[in-house]
């Protein structure tokens, strides 16, 4: 199996990249109209976003509480690493471990280059040897990808939206009593919630991308599908604290930590039953071409 492109899978990517470009374009042009000042805090912002970008690694491992671990001790994980990041044509990435029951794994890093995949000693303690390749797969498909870049990129300006919200009466500068901040304020709340919605969609495209990556990876679709099944399982074995500890890493984690509506909609990853269900068909597409 090749890694060829789901147009399909692209075009939806392709079209929720546009409803946020033309989001943005609009919100931009209504800030510039009723903030004088609002320059400034653009550049701060602007700013932030830079240095969320070079150090958001650094951030996502020490949120998890996982450590980088080097091949004395944990040899296999790192063997397999290497073999995997072989067949998917990447340089190898640093590997990090996360003491927590929770069995779950996530990438993060801005390029290829520098990237590192995390794994948690619950899922090396709920997965069998190929469930585990392809959870990494998976986790090397979203670097191959450039995930956190895209992801960067598509939340900067429903940043700065949420810090209007938030703060967009400190930059009214002579209209701070006047109804044009009022107004500004009033969009910026609607341009973050659509933008919300809408970056939470484009995540889970990726994450329907990364699995069929995964299977073309290692072959073996069903092997991902299977993990699926395992973490599930485990997850339900998990004490309440430390998923309430670990919720807030959901969008980098293989597998989403949410419950009833509002976390289906607000979830950065697909249903469960539909990914397993995707990989199922890519291992009947395999089996018999």
């Amino acid at each position: 199996m090749q890694w060829d492109t789901d147009w399909g899978l692209r075009g939806r990517m392709a079209f929720t990249m546009f409803l946020l470009f033309a989001l943005y374009l609009v919100f931009v042009g209504f800030i510039t109209l009723y903030f004088e000042g609002g320059l400034f805090p653009l550049i701060l912002l602007g700013g932030f976003a830079i240095a969320q970008y070079f150090f958001s690694d650094k951030l996502a491992l020490r949120s998890m509480g996982a450590r980088e671990v080097d091949p004395e001790e944990y040899p296999e994980l790192h063997r397999m690493v290497e073999r995997l990041s072989q067949q998917a044509d990447l340089p190898k990435p640093a590997v990090a471990v996360a003491d927590t029951n929770v069995p779950n794994a996530f990438a993060t890093g801005r390029n290829q280059k520098n990237a590192t995949v995390a794994v948690t000693t619950g899922l090396l303690r709920t997965l069998d040897q190929d469930e585990l390749e392809g959870v990494i797969a998976h986790e090397l498909a979203h670097v191959k990808n450039r995930d956190v870049m895209v992801m960067t990129i598509a939340s900067f300006l429903s940043t700065i939206a949420f810090f209007i919200v938030r703060w967009g009466w400190l930059l009214g500068g002579n209209n701070r009593q006047g109804a044009p901040v009022i107004v500004a304020i009033m969009v910026s709340l609607l341009v973050w919630v659509v933008s919300f919605l809408l970056i939470r969609a484009l995540s889970r495209y990726r994450e329907y991308s990364a699995d069929r990556g995964a299977a073309v990876i290692t072959g073996k679709p069903g092997a991902l599908a299977s993990a699926l099944v395992s973490i599930n399982s485990g997850m339900e074995r998990v004490p309440e604290e430390d998923m309430r500890e670990s919720a807030e890493m959901n969008a980098f984690f293989i597998f989403p930590i949410s419950k009833g509506f509002i976390g289906r909609i607000a979830s950065t990853h697909p249903p469960t039953e539909k990914r397993i269900e995707r990989l199922r068909e890519l291992e009947r597409e395999m089996e018999t071409a």
